[in-house]
C-alpha cells in the first residue's frame, strides 16, 4: 500500500467517507479512544498539544477537541484534509505521511497522541512507535486502534483479505516496548463492522514514562 495509493483512494473516498463509515460500518474508533483514555487518564486530564495522525475528516479530533488545547493532524489525501479543515476541529492541518509528519515535530513536544483507524494500512508500525515515542513528552499517551488477528499464530502482521493489516496484541506490545513505550492498555473492541459481523480489534493506550 504505497502513499500515493492510499492517498489516491481516500481522495476519492473524501465525500463520502463520514457516511459511509459511521452509517455503514458502524465506526466508532473515536468513542473508544475516548473511552480508553478517560479509563487510563481520567476524564478530568488536558493535554496541552495533541497530534491527530492520519487524522481523515476530524473524527477522532472532534471526539477530544473538548480537553486539548492545542491539535495537530495530517493525513495523506488532501481531499481528507480539507474535509477537516472545513470541520474546524483542528488548529494546524497537513497534507503528510505520519512518520514524516512527527519527524518534523520538536522531540518532547506533545502530550498525546492519536492514531484512530490507521494502523491498517501499515505493515511495519515500528517506524510509527519510535516516531511516536521521540515526539511524546515525559508522561504523555499515545491511544490508536488496530485489527486484531484473534486466530494468528506468532505475532507477525497478517493482510487481510480486504488489503487490511491485522496486528496482535503480542506485536503492539512488543514494538511499543522496543520504543520504549508501556502499555497502560490494551483492551479487545471492534471500532467497526463488515458483511454485517464485528471486525475484532484492539484499543490500546501506551504511554512514555517520566
Amino acid at each position: 500500500m504505497t502513499p500515493s495509493w492510499v492517498a489516491a483512494v481516500f481522495d476519492e473516498y473524501a465525500p463520502r467517507f463520514d457516511s459511509h463509515l459511521v452509517e455503514a460500518l458502524g465506526y466508532r474508533g473515536p468513542a473508544l479512544l475516548a473511552s480508553a483514555l478517560d479509563a487510563v487518564a481520567g476524564p478530568e486530564r488536558r493535554f496541552a498539544s495533541a497530534l491527530d495522525l492520519g487524522c481523515g475528516t476530524g473524527l477522532a479530533g472532534a471526539a477530544l477537541r473538548a480537553r486539548v488545547d492545542r491539535l495537530a493532524g495530517c493525513d495523506l489525501s488532501a481531499a481528507m484534509v480539507e474535509r477537516a479543515r472545513a470541520r474546524g476541529t483542528h488548529d494546524r492541518l497537513l497534507v503528510s505521511d505520519m512518520v514524516g509528519f512527527l519527524a518534523a515535530e520538536p522531540a518532547g513536544s506533545a502530550d498525546l497522541v492519536l492514531a484512530a483507524d490507521v494502523l491498517i494500512y501499515v505493515s511495519d508500525p515500528a517506524p510509527l512507535m519510535t516516531a511516536v515515542a521521540r515526539v511524546l513528552a515525559p508522561g504523555g499517551l499515545f491511544a490508536l486502534t488496530a485489527e486484531d488477528a484473534p486466530d494468528a499464530a506468532g505475532d507477525a502482521p497478517v493482510l487481510g483479505s480486504a488489503l487490511r493489516w491485522a496486528h496482535p496484541a503480542p506485536l503492539l506490545h512488543r514494538l511499543a516496548a522496543d520504543a520504549g513505550l508501556a502499555v497502560r492498555s490494551c483492551v479487545a473492541a471492534s471500532c467497526r463492522r463488515e458483511a454485517d459481523r464485528d471486525v475484532p480489534g484492539l484499543v490500546l493506550v501506551l504511554a512514555r514514562d517520566a
